[in-house]
């Protein structure tokens, strides 16, 4: 007669539980985030997962995925405002949960920010340099002086 082992006999015993997979009532969560659009007050995962029963860890993850596809700003650490999600549909809503959050995403996101203010700043720097060109040139002609010539007056080819 053999006798086998159970895994906790042997120290397998349960694993810990990642409470951040932790299922979510998305309904629940829509309806919660619906009530913070208005008053577009801080808020933190804590507040919400008390207020549907959740986990805070699933929460935290679900509303860093809607931070990150621009349904919710995150205006502290740790806190997010709903703002945003005042024009956005139910089903917006569900495909950002369900997106898939590349890591490296949210680096990119930032250096993309940067990267158009950067342009806007050259853009407008561009913009001042001409019309300071134009100025300029406009003064001369108005003295005579050919811009592209050797600095002298304007002579006439003919």
């Amino acid at each position: 007669m053999s006798l086998k082992r159970s895994s906790i006999d042997r120290g397998g015993g349960r694993q810990p539980v990642d409470e951040s997979s932790a299922k979510i009532d998305r309904q629940e969560l829509w309806d919660e985030l619906r009530k913070h659009v208005d008053e577009n007050e801080p808020f933190t995962p804590a507040d919400v997962a008390q207020a549907i029963g959740a986990p805070e860890a699933a929460v935290s993850k679900h509303l860093l995925t809607l931070a990150y596809e621009r349904l919710l700003e995150k205006v502290e650490a740790g806190k997010y405002r709903a703002g945003p999600m005042k024009e956005a549909t139910q089903a917006i809503f569900v495909k950002a949960l369900t997106a898939k959050i590349d890591p490296k995403r949210g680096q990119d996101q930032v250096e993309i920010e940067r990267l158009k203010k950067n342009n806007d700043e050259m853009r407008r720097r561009l913009l001042e340099a001409v019309a300071e060109r134009d100025r300029l040139l406009a003064i001369l002609k108005k003295h005579g002086i050919d811009p592209g010539s050797d600095g002298g007056p304007a002579s006439d080819p003919g």
